[in-house]
């Protein structure tokens, strides 16, 4: 798919990973169980956002951390699509994860440590942030921290970036997802469960969720809320504005990716300049294809449109 534009959107990633996964009928635990098919590929949620805004016609840079032992498989699919690829290469063997995936779409995951990141890594990742920041659209931060970048580095990082470019999208867990609220980015992604287990309490309603955010005292002009079957919910608080949309009836294979591809479907969105109904519509529509299928791939045009069609965006003034 040619370039639609000369914008670039810059995709970081701090904890990547080459994700094994493994297709079975249904797992047994403690007992022999056979394999029906494998998958290996390099991974990680700013890498996955990359990779989807790539096939969509996007140019993306590339950076974070990335181990010297086993870059080969990164860089292989850097080169394929294309990617400006701009990671600090370290000491070390980027984690592998394990993905157990059931024919009944249930995915167990086991994660691996990873390498750890030096003082001298970090200065040189800031140092490249900060030139690549000003050259791009949008910068897209995503996924968990390696061991040796802290809370107090995540800070600093985000209000780096923010210094440069507003149009900073989060998409993160846990007390990095606390970080994140706390420095106000362009958008952020929490899904009902991370939502959860930063700020303990259960956001399952719309009503809660606005509730939330306010008592956070949140600046943030896109919160994307995430709720799997159950749809999502887009706070516009600069607009006193909410969208609702349903997710379609799909078949479920894996969830892995999903969350990745619904965020490069919201600045896909931006980027086109759509109108909020559309872009959300398609978001959705991308990221329900996403758990149709083992593995990682961008629905084509006619799929999205068939998705898209049986998802209802309504919007909700408050």
């Amino acid at each position: 798919m040619s370039n639609q534009s000369n914008q670039k959107v810059l995709c970081i990633t701090l904890n990547p990973a080459i994700d094994v996964t493994l297709s079975l009928d249904e797992l047994h635990l403690g007992a022999v169980n056979r394999v029906i098919a494998t998958q290996t590929h390099p991974a990680g949620k700013g890498i996955n956002v990359a990779s989807i805004l790539s096939q969509l016609g996007h140019n993306v840079v590339v950076t974070g951390f990335l181990g010297n032992g086993n870059r080969q498989i990164f860089d292989d699919k850097f080169n394929q699509l294309k990617f400006d690829n701009q990671f600090i290469y370290i000491n070390g063997d980027t984690r592998q994860n394990i993905k157990l995936a059931e024919n009944s779409g249930q995915m167990t995951d086991v994660n691996g440590k990873g390498f750890l990141v030096e003082k001298s890594a970090k200065d040189a990742l800031f140092d490249r942030i900060k030139n690549l920041a000003k050259t791009c659209e949008f910068v897209v931060l995503s996924g968990s921290l390696p061991q040796g970048f802290g809370l107090t580095d995540f800070d600093e990082l985000i209000q780096l970036i923010l210094a440069i470019n507003p149009k900073l999208v989060v998409d993160t867990s846990g007390d990095a997802l606390k970080v994140a609220v706390k420095n106000s980015p362009f958008m952020i992604k929490p899904n009902l469960d991370e939502l959860h287990d930063a700020f303990g309490i259960d956001a399952g309603s719309l009503k809660a969720e606005v509730a939330l955010f306010d008592r956070l005292h949140s600046d943030i002009k896109h919160i994307v809320v995430s709720k799997g079957e159950d749809g999502v919910n887009w706070l516009q608080k600069s607009k006193h504005k909410i969208l609702t949309a349903n997710s379609p009836t799909v078949t479920v294979k894996s969830t892995v990716g999903a969350g990745d591809t619904m965020v490069a479907g919201m600045v896909h969105g931006f980027l086109q300049g759509d109108d909020d109904k559309n872009t959300l519509k398609n978001a959705v529509a991308m990221a329900s294809y996403a758990v149709t299928i083992i593995g990682f791939d961008v629905a084509e045009k006619g799929e999205r449109e068939r998705l898209g069609s049986q998802t209802t965006v309504n919007e909700i003034q408050f």
